[in-house]
């Protein structure tokens, strides 16, 4: 029997949380900040699935990032739970799409749905899609395929099988404008592969979360019928159990196509067939979850201490790990600071970096306009001396003769309990 349901993000945020009885009486929060805390303290790169804290029996799995959890009675089989949780994570991928914090945000709806046709007062009902289908009356959204010029709106198709052929909508083709007078078209032809890289690294420098989402995307100024073949590499594999060549594999999750490509030679060559009409079209979009082939293309190595006169001193290194050949542009790290600072010296390792104190959001911005694979940049940031409380002494005046006069702020550790 289940007592609550949740699903986390890989920072703890709560995205979906039932409450299906009601004992013991515990805010959603606490429950979810009590798991994260005992998830994020175990030793070892994977939790373990089952978990007893402050009282109450927990059972996860991680799919995508994500913490799928329920809370249990101490009678209830373990094992039952974790088959319910992993088949909940297939049933939302097939009403949803690829999972992701996202995908989830867009259809809560449709994710309430189900969560109620699925369990009631705690007891699984059914877990059989055809079933729920017909019961489930939510329209599925999915993120919209992001363009060239905002990489933020990136997303996959709902593709509900690996290898999928789906419509994209209108804005994924987006046909070119009409030539000016007589002049003819440039028979021409570009290819962009777009990724995006979500990532979290722990505190040890063990990567929490990894995802990649990317696009392969076709622009094209070919006379019309010009017959196109795109080869992909040979070790390309989609999902964990298929394997090809001898060199190292190329595997992505999930992956799903446009309706134009012709896939007559994708599983023996892994080439792409098609005849584009002139303008902009998605052709293949994928997903990569967890696991890269290459190493990430940034280490961060960051130190603090504490100076005399109660200032702190902040140094950072950021190491690029991408090939030599390769550089990275328009970086920019965000660290977040106390309340009180209202400023900060700096010593960048390179003319060319820039750092600001941005008092909006309580955080310093170093900007790096690029950074060669292979190379690495430091900067060393010194903060004031603050007050916790944000207090400060405006001003100091004496009614008498001149005397010097000082004013020092200095902050003692009355209980600091700092939870790794």
């Amino acid at each position: 029997m289940l007592s609550q349901l949740f699903i986390l993000s890989s920072k703890g945020d709560p995205l979906i949380h039932r409450d299906f009885r009601g004992d013991p009486p515990r805010a959603p929060r606490d429950v979810t900040e009590l798991f994260h805390r005992g998830v994020s303290a175990a030793r070892g790169e994977q939790p373990p699935v089952f978990l007893t804290l402050g009282g109450l029996h927990f059972a996860h799995v991680r799919h995508g990032g994500l913490f799928f959890g329920a809370t249990t009675e101490g009678d209830a089989s373990p094992f039952t739970v974790i088959e319910f949780l992993n088949r909940l994570v297939t049933l939302l991928r097939d009403f949803c799409g690829p999972l992701s914090e996202k995908s989830l945000g867009m259809n809560l709806g449709l994710v309430g749905e189900l969560l109620e046709e699925l369990v009631d007062s705690g007891h699984i009902q059914t877990t059989t899609a055809e079933i729920l289908r017909s019961l489930v009356h939510s329209e599925p959204e999915s993120p919209k395929a992001f363009s060239l010029l905002d990489l933020g709106s990136v997303g996959l198709f709902g593709a509900e099988t690996q290898q999928s052929r789906v419509v994209p909508g209108g804005a994924a083709t987006r046909p070119l404008p009409p030539a000016r007078g007589d002049q003819p078209l440039r028979s021409e032809v570009f290819v962009d592969v777009i990724e995006r890289l979500s990532v979290v690294i722990a505190a040890n420098g063990s990567p929490l979360k990894v995802d990649v989402q990317g696009e392969i995307r076709l622009k094209s100024f070919l006379p019309p019928g010009t017959e196109l073949r795109i080869g992909l590499t040979e070790e390309f594999c989609v999902g964990k159990s298929e394997l090809r060549g001898y060199g190292a594999a190329v595997r992505v999750d999930e992956c799903s196509f446009h309706s134009c490509v012709s896939l007559a030679e994708f599983s023996a060559a892994r080439v792409l067939r098609l005849c584009p009409e002139p303008g902009e079209m998605t052709l293949m979009q994928y997903q990569v979850e967890d696991e890269l082939p290459t190493p990430l293309p940034f280490r961060l190595f960051p130190s603090a201490d504490a100076q005399p006169g109660g200032r702190i001193r902040l140094y950072l290194k950021l190491r690029c790990d991408l090939p030599p050949k390769s550089q990275a542009v328009n970086v920019c790290l965000q660290l977040p600071v106390p309340k009180g600072v209202s400023s900060l010296s700096q010593e960048l390792s390179s003319p060319d970096q820039a750092a600001e104190l941005d008092l909006g959001s309580r955080s310093i911005r170093w900007e790096i306009p690029k950074i060669q694979g292979g190379s690495q940049l430091s900067a060393l940031f010194k903060l004031p001396a603050h007050s916790c409380s944000g207090l400060r002494v405006r001003f100091l005046r004496l009614s008498g003769p001149p005397a010097p006069r000082w004013v020092r702020y200095r902050s003692h550790s009355h209980s600091y309990v700092l939870r790794l």
